[in-house]
């Protein structure tokens, strides 16, 4: 079987996050570019990749490009790889907020997008993916998107308009999840444990209540209602989440990021 050559344009935190899960597969061949070249060096030094000098040497050598680049660099970098496109190029992008039409309307009317939003548990093999269907993109392609992508975690097939509410929950989770890790890890300190006992009882808990509901079938309120025994500690906890609002700041958090991505579109 002929490899999969890949084309990252930016070499940033999360294509090294991707760089890592996708140098294992020796069906992928994997080129990169930054307008820095000691970014792509010490990618390459690390990861079977390829230094291209220029988008366009980029492009020559890789028919699945990867924009991996800051969400108002987007335009620039699009416009600037369109004259070395072919109907052979698929591009992927991974720029939180903007629109896959956007990037076609920048490259060629038939230029195939599909974008993503991954997020940085990606580093560690358990990122969270979601993945939608540009107006030329195929279903070849969307099934290629998620082979890629899930070399680094799980994916989700969504409809674009869904995406800002993705990269709300899951593209910015990870910083809730660690917000509520660390005021977790807090009481535990205040309770008597050490910063560092008590990091790792709150992380391995977060761990395994996460896998619980991915491996299983319960909801997370039927899980909840088994670990709460009416009179008991898990219940005195849960009464003063409810009473200062716990679930509405988190709900609300999510709207809020919602709101960011959609104006980051616009």
């Amino acid at each position: 079987m002929e490899p999969i050559r890949i084309g990252f344009i930016g070499t940033g935190r999360i294509a090294r996050a991707i760089i890592a899960g996708l140098g294992r597969d020796e069906e992928i061949l994997i080129y990169g570019y930054d307008r820095e070249p000691k970014a792509v060096e010490a990618v390459a030094a690390e990861h079977p990749v390829t230094p291209s000098a220029s988008v366009e040497e980029l492009a020559s050598k890789a028919t699945v490009i990867i924009l991996a680049v800051k969400p108002y660099q987007i335009e620039e970098v699009v416009t600037g790889l369109r004259a070395s496109l072919t109907p052979e190029h698929l591009l992927l992008s991974v720029a939180a907020g903007i629109s896959s039409e956007f990037i076609r309307k920048n490259a060629l009317p038939e230029t195939r997008v599909v974008r993503l939003m991954p997020n940085t548990p990606a580093f560690v093999g358990k990122g969270m993916t979601a993945i939608c269907k540009g107006a030329m993109a195929t279903g070849e392609d969307i099934r290629i998107a998620e082979r890629l992508f899930s070399a680094i975690g799980r994916v989700a097939v969504l409809e674009e308009s869904q995406m800002d509410a993705a990269t709300a929950l899951s593209g910015s989770g990870p910083a809730y999840m660690f917000n509520i890790l660390a005021a977790l890890a807090e009481g535990g300190v205040r309770c008597g444990l050490s910063g560092k006992e008590a990091l790792l009882l709150g992380a391995q808990t977060m761990l395994g209540a996460a896998t619980m509901v991915l491996e299983g079938t319960r909801t997370p309120e039927e899980l909840k209602r088994e670990v709460t025994t009416p009179g008991g500690t898990t219940e005195a906890g849960l009464k003063v989440m409810d009473e200062l609002g716990i679930r509405d700041i988190l709900m609300q958090a999510v709207a809020a990021a919602e709101s960011r991505s959609r104006e980051l579109g616009r």
